[in-house]
């Protein structure tokens, strides 16, 4: 789920992180955060409206569009007073769904990873040339 974090630029060391920490493959890590980027950039509107509604704040006049406009040509100053609360709307969303996302995609597939790991270790303990 740190694939999906709300904010541009961040994934990489999230991942790095959290896969250190777990001792997870890197590249295969990075890889998926690469192949993840598309739906990223696609769930920050409903992650910043999740959050709106979260927080009870109004319907912004958020857009990923102006977002990224922003982020290229304003100062950080000027950003952060522009988006500064989209972010904390977002990071909130995301914050509450992460949990339940990793839950459904974990929990169907233990049984698909412990099946595999059973058959790479009988594999494994066939002799050679049998």
């Amino acid at each position: 789920m740190c694939s999906l974090f709300p904010f541009l630029g961040f994934t990489s060391l999230l991942n790095l992180g959290v896969g250190v920490a777990l001792r997870l493959n890197q590249p295969l890590l990075q890889g998926w955060n690469q192949l993840l980027g598309p739906l990223q950039l696609l769930l920050i509107l409903p992650y910043v409206r999740a959050g709106e509604r979260l927080w009870g704040a109004p319907a912004g006049a958020f857009s990923v569009d102006a977002m990224l406009e922003a982020f290229a040509g304003a100062s950080w100053g000027e950003f952060f007073a522009r988006f500064g609360w989209a972010g904390v709307h977002a990071f909130t969303a995301w914050l509450v769904t992460a949990p339940l996302l990793m839950a459904a995609l974990y929990l169907p597939l233990v049984p698909v990873f412990t099946r595999t790991a059973g058959r790479l270790r009988r594999a494994s303990a066939l002799p050679v040339g049998a």
